[in-house]
């Protein structure tokens, strides 16, 4: 079945909607950025280029998604790209034991940890709202 929004796919598999770690991808100033965000939250675009010292991030286009990670927005994994993307990861998603990512196809998902999941992605932990 399609699991297309943090809610949808929290109440299939049956966790918090807190606990789905959205892949969002973001054009930082021309470069993809990677944030890997709780479903519970909303990211603040501006807080993160305040962060990363850039006057905006933009929310990518379809086609930058696809070029830079092989995938459709809506199944994002958080790897598998064709070359390594900086990532950021919410903070909040370490408050739970298990974390539910997608898996590269808008009905995918797999369960991770959060230290797992920023060993696998190098992420660097901030508060994304």
């Amino acid at each position: 079945s399609t699991a297309p929004t943090a809610a949808a796919a929290a109440e299939q598999i049956g966790c918090p909607v807190a606990a789905i770690a959205n892949s969002l991808i973001f054009n930082a100033a021309g470069d993809p950025l990677l944030v890997l965000t709780s479903g519970a939250h909303r990211v603040d675009t501006a807080k993160l280029a305040a962060l990363l010292g850039l006057p905006k991030l933009a929310r990518a286009t379809p086609e930058f998604v696809r070029t830079h990670t092989g995938q459709a927005i809506g199944g994002v994994a958080p790897v598998g790209h064709p070359a390594p993307i900086r990532t950021l990861i919410d903070q909040t998603l370490a408050e739970h034991g298990e974390i539910w990512a997608a898996a590269g196809h808008p009905h995918t998902v797999f369960p991770i940890t959060f230290a797992e999941l920023v060993e696998l992605t190098k992420a660097e932990t901030v508060s994304v709202n």
